[in-house]
């Protein structure tokens, strides 16, 4: 990608704000995808000599809070398909950048936002009480609900739900010692 002339960044970050500025406005496009091409227009304009992909994945999370979403945190080991959905967004196809953001905001949501919130008895999806502080991934948590270890129940929608007192009584159980 070629950035434009220096001459044109100031024109162009301001269609860029006000494109930012339209965001609410109905449309018959979905969010992510919207999100996904202000993200990219403020890559293509790459203003400034460096740093710029993590400035627009800045300023992405300050349009996401601001708009009451919990930010979209794109991981390392995520880096490579970022950077496809970046050429496919370059590209005009802004549904895989789109879905990459409601993904990062969705695991964002069910990582730290909901347990955060939900308190230690409130039933939550197994996605929320996994971490490494206890021990568990997702799938460890589901396997022992589908065994009947951890306490846990499902939601009409199929999904484990469970609590952060029973993942403990499950760790307390699982790792003691007669």
């Amino acid at each position: 990608m070629t950035p434009p002339p220096f001459t044109e960044i100031d024109p162009l970050i301001a269609d860029w704000v006000h494109d930012v500025n339209q965001l609410l406005s109905p449309s018959g496009t979905p969010l992510p995808e919207r999100l996904a091409q202000v993200h990219n227009a403020f890559e293509r304009i790459h203003p400034f000599l460096d740093g710029n992909g993590r400035t627009g994945r800045l300023l992405l999370n300050l349009i996401l809070v601001r708009m009451g979403y919990p930010p979209a945190i794109v991981f390392k080991n995520e880096r490579s398909r970022y950077l496809d959905a970046m050429r496919k967004a370059d590209a005009g196809d802004f549904g895989p950048m789109g879905e990459l953001i409601a993904r990062a905001v969705t695991d964002n949501l069910y990582k730290f936002v909901v347990p955060a919130v939900a308190g230690p008895a409130r039933l939550v999806p197994l996605a929320s009480l996994a971490n490494k502080q206890n021990g568990f991934s997702v799938i460890a948590l589901r396997n022992a609900a589908n065994r009947g270890r951890l306490k846990a129940q499902k939601s009409p929608n199929g999904a484990w739900l469970s609590s952060k007192n029973w993942v403990d009584e499950y760790r307390n159980l699982k790792f003691k010692r007669d």
